[in-house]
């Protein structure tokens, strides 16, 4: 299953985790990702440590958890490759979000990133 239908059916929590030049980790809870195509993802980010940590270390990892018994999910490793600033064309973009709430007026940022591996949510040992 592809990451798009793959979102667009399984329900559970995502977090994000992110660090600074220096290696400071930070982790927060995030929606799903806006699926761009098979190997591009993107995030709706205020400008807070998380935004502000890939804007100098482009690495970071995703884990998707899917409600139910048991530990399913996805990881997803992550290299930031753009950002899109334009109001007009964030709110385009969450409309095709199927729980996108309405934008509200605070500063937003697409930020853009490849998908570099996606490994199970336990386990591959790779």
């Amino acid at each position: 299953m592809g990451l798009a239908k793959y979102f667009e059916n399984t329900k559970g929590l995502g977090v994000l985790a992110t660090s600074d030049a220096d290696g400071n980790v930070d982790i927060a809870i995030y929606s799903r990702p806006y699926i761009i195509d098979e190997k591009t993802i993107a995030f709706s980010m205020l400008g807070k440590l998380s935004y502000s940590n890939i804007q100098s270390n482009p690495k970071a990892a995703y884990m998707f958890v899917e409600r139910g018994e048991g530990y399913s999910g996805k990881r997803l490793h992550l290299t930031r490759t753009g950002e899109e600033k334009d109001p007009k064309r964030i709110k385009e973009i969450k409309k095709l979000h199927i729980t996108a709430r309405e934008p509200d007026e605070k500063v937003r940022h697409l930020v853009y990133f490849t998908v570099d591996k996606i490994r199970p949510l336990v386990g591959d040992n790779t």
